[in-house]
């Protein structure tokens, strides 16, 4: 017998098997015909990547975010945060009204309700954040919950672990969750600290050598802290020295990242995230209560900022995050300002940018000029010559890196999150973004874009094009792998 033959005749019936499971199971088109050239032109080895990386969570959700087991409970939960989000939207100004779009898409998607009277702070590199933090953890009364994509075993995250650990030994419950791949380096050092100190840390999709590429490949990326109920932090972030830029030290890149602190009923919906991711890691059915979500009657307002929270992941039915980011370019009339450290927009979010720089917007983009991955680098490059030809201004950051996550359209409206503009963080991470509607924290951002931008060097459209092929080719070549980064 030819068993040559008979090998390549089983293997051609499981390419096309696994050429149908792509088309049905991939949900974009260019991802698709990334996944189908790879299966069919790398042997094997295309095949394992596909089904190491590719799969789609979404379809199949990695966990449920149920939290109330009683439909009728959910039910009437789903009620009361529609009608509290439609007086929120009727008492809100000028610049909520202006997006109600926005709005009622990020209630009807997922259910995240529409808050006022916030009081919203911007948070401008690690400076700013880890004091505030430190001092919120060391007020904690009743719970503190911490998510991280990165935690590092340095001076700041000992500082932190240290403020945790005096709090669980005070009697404040403490619920800590870490990515099991982004914040290796503490498993085996501040992990077993934590726990000895009382605080219940669990990773999170922990890595398991079996199913490695797998679970790297579906990462939580989200950056939460939710102190009692009513105060929180959200942003890029994360825990570690490389964020805080001491000063008179030049050794160390210059780290340019936003966070935010809430304090308010905008702080519920982080709460809700945490103890679904919580649920999922831990194994456990922590219920709603009034200690976990006290009633906005429980404390008085502290501001009269209008937050919303966007959040997607492999546990969520549609990209809410994307969705979020294409309605907020969509309804923008004047100015669209963002800055994302990785710009691999797809052409869903390349188009709405195009559209809105050539019907008037001014689309001003602010990207690393030094980037931390070769790679995504070249990839991010091929999509500028398109961008700049349509009327948007892309500036390169200068300074350091630049890994803050923000967007401000017309002064209005601000998004700050963990979320970058690329395929990683729309499809695969768990990610979220606090939404907020104010002219005041929006003027304050775009500031913030217009000193940083005085740190970058603006492209010029004519000399980009003019660039040689060989600078061109290798960013094309990225450019066709983009939907697998």
């Amino acid at each position: 017998m030819n068993w040559w033959l008979i090998v390549e005749i089983v293997y051609l019936i499981f390419l096309v098997l696994v050429c149908l499971r792509i088309i049905y199971d991939t949900r974009t088109i260019t991802k698709t015909l990334a996944y189908l050239l790879l299966a069919i032109f790398v042997p094997v080895a295309g095949i394992l990547f596909y089904f190491s990386f590719g799969i789609n969570y979404r379809k199949r959700k990695m966990y449920s975010k149920k939290l109330l087991e009683d439909d009728h409970m959910s039910e009437r939960l789903r009620e009361i945060i529609n009608q509290y989000s439609n007086y929120t939207l009727k008492q809100g100004g000028s610049e909520l009204q202006s997006s109600r779009e926005l709005a009622v898409l990020l209630v009807r998607d997922s259910q995240s309700p529409l808050t006022s009277q916030n009081d919203v702070r911007v948070l401008v590199n690690g400076e700013q954040k880890f004091p505030e933090v430190l001092e919120a953890i060391r007020n904690a009364r009743r719970h503190i919950h911490i998510e991280y994509y990165i935690y590092e075993d340095d001076d700041t995250g000992r500082a932190v672990a240290g403020a945790l650990i005096e709090r669980a030994q005070a009697g404040v419950e403490v619920r800590f969750i870490y990515d099991d791949f982004g914040s290796r380096s503490i498993r085996k050092t501040i992990v077993p600290r934590l726990r000895e100190g009382g605080v219940r840390a669990f990773p999170f999709y922990k890595i398991i050598f079996v199913a490695l590429a797998n679970r790297l490949n579906y990462r939580n990326h989200r950056k939460i802290i939710v102190i009692d109920g009513i105060t929180a932090f959200v942003g890029g972030i994360n825990i570690s020295d490389r964020y805080y830029n001491k000063e008179g030290d030049t050794k160390k890149l210059f780290w340019r990242d936003t966070h935010l602190r809430i304090d308010g009923p905008g702080v519920q919906y982080l709460q809700y995230l945490f103890l679904c991711d919580w649920n999922f890691c831990a194994g456990e059915r922590l219920i709603p209560d009034g200690a976990l979500f006290p009633l906005p009657s429980g404390y008085s307002p502290k501001g009269d900022k209008v937050v919303q929270i966007a959040a997607s992941g492999p546990d969520s039915d549609m990209p809410t995050i994307l969705f979020s980011l294409l309605q907020a370019i969509s309804l923008a009339t004047t100015e669209i300002l963002i800055t994302t450290p990785y710009f691999i927009p797809g052409e869903s979010l390349m188009d709405a940018l195009m559209v809105a720089a050539l019907g008037g917007v001014k689309v001003k983009l602010l990207v690393p000029g030094i980037s931390d991955s070769k790679l995504v680098d070249a990839a991010a490059r091929s999509f500028y010559g398109d961008m700049l030809r349509a009327g948007v201004e892309v500036y390169l950051y200068q300074k350091g890196f630049v890994h803050a996550k923000t967007v401000v359209t017309d002064r209005k409206v601000a998004i700050v999150g963990t979320a970058n503009m690329d395929y990683r963080s729309f499809d695969l991470n768990f990610e979220v973004s606090a939404v907020v509607y104010d002219n005041q924290i929006a003027g304050e951002l775009a500031d913030i874009f217009y000193q940083d931008i005085q740190s970058a060097q603006k492209i010029d459209p004519v000399q980009w094009s003019l660039r040689p092929a060989w600078k061109k080719m290798p960013e094309k070549i990225a450019r066709l792998v983009s939907p697998l980064l």
